[in-house]
């Protein structure tokens, strides 16, 4: 059993309510780390749970998921559209509506891509290249991690 959006959220909440310095979970091959520190690192942890500083306005968030995905190959020429912010990627402007793109569909510079969603806070992602979407990589309604690519456009 892996954590749901709703618990991951809860534990981010319970944190960011709390005077501890840093928060790391590991549940069934999902990792949490959570810290007040920007320049703290997974794996490094640098204070205690029981840390008495109060929580910085900033919370850096690392969540890693440490499940085997099969690795397909992508074209040195495609360009990754890689998420700004951890989030909830949503494909469409709504539920029940058509997505933004599909695989095989040009886009150009300004193209909306998708939604990702914090604290219903909606960030529209917008193409920085013109060409065609050859790979949707992020599943809809799900959460995806800073960094991780969404998509992947082969320039025109």
């Amino acid at each position: 059993m892996t954590a749901s959006y709703d618990e991951i959220k809860a534990l981010i909440e319970l944190f960011e309510s709390s005077t501890w310095d840093e928060l790391h979970i590991e549940i069934d091959g999902l990792e949490l780390f959570l810290s007040t520190d920007p320049n703290a690192r997974l794996g490094h942890s640098s204070a205690s749970l029981s840390g008495t500083a109060q929580p910085a306005a900033e919370v850096r968030i690392a969540v890693a998921a440490h499940e085997t995905e099969t690795q397909v190959a992508v074209p040195a020429h495609w360009v990754a559209v890689m998420a700004q912010h951890l989030g909830v990627f949503y494909r469409a402007p709504k539920p029940g509506a058509v997505p933004y793109v599909e695989v095989g569909q040009s886009v150009d510079v300004g193209s909306e891509l998708c939604l990702l969603e914090v604290m219903k806070l909606f960030t529209a992602f917008k193409a920085q290249t013109a060409g065609i979407v050859r790979r949707i990589c992020a599943r809809d309604a799900e959460m995806v991690e800073y960094g991780e690519v969404l998509f992947y456009i082969e320039p025109a």
